[in-house]
């Protein structure tokens, strides 16, 4: 989650607690209105957070997913550049030890 976003959570969530407060001091209902309107705000503002929450993490296992992907093809092609790499280190150095086996027989002669 980024900074912003935290940011505007803890302030959304801190307006909600200050309405509240304000909106029991100054409510002109009985109280077990009052309570069931702030037992609904508070059941809003917790569907809301869970609802933010779970667009958060379920964006954050979508991009998870695709670099694990994109972390195996990495690898996948690394492999495979070095098994060519390999082979090429390989043929070169046969080529020099025929080269040197050559010269080595002809020094012998």
């Amino acid at each position: 989650m980024s900074k912003n976003t935290g940011n505007t959570m803890i302030a959304v969530l801190a307006g909600v607690l200050v309405g509240a407060g304000i909106g029991i001091l100054y409510a002109p209902d009985k109280g077990s209105k009052t309570r069931k309107k702030v037992k609904d705000g508070y059941d809003d503002a917790k569907s809301d957070v869970t609802g933010k929450f779970d667009s958060v993490s379920t964006k954050l296992s979508n991009k998870l997913s695709t670099a694990k992907v994109d972390l195996e093809d990495t690898y996948q092609d690394l492999v495979s550049n070095m098994s060519h790499k390999t082979e090429e280190v390989i043929s070169f150095l046969e080529d020099k030890l025929s080269d040197l086996k050559k010269q080595n027989a002809k020094l012998q002669k």
